[in-house]
């Protein structure tokens, strides 16, 4: 689903991804982490399309990032951690007008709207403004509008950040089902390292620009001699706080 090779993006004399290699295969959930400034959010936004590499080539759901990003766009669902929906917006009509923007007849958009909000214990709030939702509503209806037009492949970005546990853990259960049921491909960037121990089935590291671990979270357990991803993060990227850096 993901195949890059020397993916690097520079701003200026700033180099922020240096010559990544990432391979995802149909039917993984990836975790993709990284402290602050690592080059985490740049990679995430090259793979999505929203951001050209300076170098490199990638593969993103059978078509050539340089060459087609429109034909990856068609093929991807991007949920980004600002949220979809406007606050101010009913979310069932952004929805249907979403689905109608990926060239769906009416009919057919109001069919899947419904059922992905069944789907996503949203059923009867396609009248509620997002402003009004909770926090796990909010998230559910932004992965619904990633999921209208039936990707392959999803990109979720600290997709349970400001949730509590509970909402977390339903988030999850949903992921798991994406994947489970419908062979949906998961890349996700999340800072809950214990989630990503959990729900993940590989995980990738990055710190200054550069993937410094792979595999599974077994695997850099094992590795680094460490009983939890916690530490191995730690291990690998040290302790000193990046509060002040671009991501």
């Amino acid at each position: 689903m993901i195949h890059a090779r020397g993916l690097t993006k520079t701003f200026g004399t700033v180099e922020a991804v240096r010559g990544i290699d990432i391979d995802v295969s149909a039917g993984e959930i990836v975790g993709f982490l990284g402290p602050n400034g690592a080059g985490k959010t740049t990679t995430l936004r090259m793979l999505t399309t929203l951001l050209r590499p300076t170098s490199g080539t990638a593969t993103v759901a059978g078509h050539d990032l340089f060459a087609d990003p429109t034909g990856v766009r068609r093929r991807i669902g991007y949920v980004a951690q600002g949220g979809m929906i406007g606050p101010m917006t009913e979310i069932g009509g952004e929805m249907e007008l979403q689905a109608r923007l990926y060239g769906m007849r009416r009919p057919e958009a109001r069919e899947r709207v419904s059922a992905l909000l069944a789907e996503f214990e949203l059923a009867g709030l396609e009248r509620r403004m997002a402003a009004t939702l909770s926090g796990g509503q909010k998230r559910r209806a932004d992965i619904v509008m990633g999921l209208l037009h039936r990707p392959g492949l999803l990109f979720l970005d600290e997709p349970t950040t400001g949730l509590d546990p509970q909402s977390r853990a339903n988030l999850w259960e949903h992921v798991r089902r994406l994947r489970d049921r419908d062979g949906v491909t998961v890349f996700l960037t999340t800072h809950y390292l214990e989630e990503a121990d959990a729900l993940c089935d590989r995980v990738l590291i990055i710190d200054h620009g550069r993937i410094v671990a792979s595999g599974t979270p077994a695997e850099l357990k094992a590795a680094e001699g460490a009983a939890t991803l916690d530490e191995v993060f730690l291990a690998l990227t040290g302790r000193a706080l990046r509060e002040g850096a671009a991501a």
